[in-house]
């Protein structure tokens, strides 16, 4: 059974999981390839729990995660209102296919609804077609005001 929530970092289990998903991203090649510093290993939890704008959803199934999506709060000064960007997404090679990050998505999007924030906003390598397929599948398209000045 797949689990999608918000993760409580003060939780060891949720805290590792943020950890040990991450490091897997890091080694992606579309996460750089390179593993996380220690720097960020030892330090990345407690970070974390001294910023009021982060949010990280993990996906469990049953009792092994499988997925992240890390969020943090930015805001827009033309909306004058708060936004979600999502930072990262990441589901294990063995889990990708099955919509969890379409399902983590759709929960970052309540959460911002819930907040009554303006928009929800995140990144993609032009080069990551398979997470630019899941993202446009999911309803996200490229920013653009203009045509003619580019996405």
């Amino acid at each position: 059974m797949l689990d999608i929530r918000v993760a409580d970092l003060n939780v060891a289990e949720d805290a590792q999981a943020l950890l040990d998903l991450l490091g897997e991203y890091a080694l992606d090649p579309m996460g750089g390839g390179q593993p996380l510093p220690d720097y960020t290993k030892q330090n990345l939890v407690t970070e974390l729990l001294n910023r009021a704008d982060c949010i990280v959803i993990l996906a469990y199934d049953n009792q092994r995660a499988v997925g992240l999506c890390n969020c943090f709060e930015g805001f827009s000064t033309f909306a004058c209102k708060s936004l979600l960007n999502i930072h990262d997404v990441f589901v294990q090679v063995s889990y990708r296919g099955r919509g969890i990050a379409g399902r983590m998505l759709q929960e970052s999007e309540q959460l911002a609804r819930n907040k009554d924030y303006c928009k929800v906003t995140l990144e993609v390598l032009t080069g990551n077609e398979s997470a630019r397929k899941s993202y446009r599948a999911a309803g996200y398209h490229p920013y653009q005001l203009d045509e003619q000045f580019g996405q």
